[in-house]
This record gives C-alpha cells, sequence and structure tokens, in this order.
C-alpha cells in the first residue's frame, strides 16, 4: 500500500546509498572515512533493521546528518493508536 504523503521519505539506506553515489564513492571508501567497518556499510545500505546508532551517526556526520526523530504522517501504521499517559 501506497502512502503519498510518506513517499517523499528516504530510508536510511537509502539516502546513505544515494549520498555515497553522489559523491562517487565507494563502499570501502565511505568505511574508511567514517571510521567503520565495511560489512557496516554493506548491512547499511541493505537496510538491516538493527544498526549501532553511533556508527550510523558516524557515516551520516559525513554528509551534515544525524539520526533524529521524525514525525510520522497520520494514518500509518507507526502511529500511536492512543494517547500517551502523563508521567
Amino acid at each position: 500500500m501506497n502512502n503519498p504523503e510518506r513517499d517523499h521519505f528516504l530510508s536510511l539506506a537509502e539516502f546513505i546509498r544515494a549520498k555515497r553515489k553522489r559523491y562517487r564513492l565507494t563502499q570501502i571508501e565511505l568505511a574508511d572515512r567514517a571510521g567503520v567497518g565495511l560489512r557496516f556499510i554493506r548491512e547499511l545500505e541493505a537496510g538491516k533493521p538493527t544498526l549501532r546508532m553511533d556508527k550510523a551517526n558516524a557515516v551520516l556526520d559525513l554528509f551534515g546528518a544525524v539520526l533524529a526523530p521524525a514525525d510520522l504522517p497520520r494514518g500509518t501504521a507507526a502511529q500511536p493508536t492512543e494517547e500517551i499517559p502523563d508521567a
């Protein structure tokens, strides 16, 4: 099911791959510059659902980005179905 409001969001994998290609870096070059392993870059670009945030941020930092929370459009599966209670 396509959600037109969400279609403009890139996945982390798509974002990293697009930036790497834009700057004409190989996966090996990106790994070296970010100080992470080649395996991490491959898993990141493959969309592995569990990754270390510190390593992901090391890669993103090269492109002037950082992992951060983002609001999803209403009607997506990830939206809370009820109010979150006050602490």
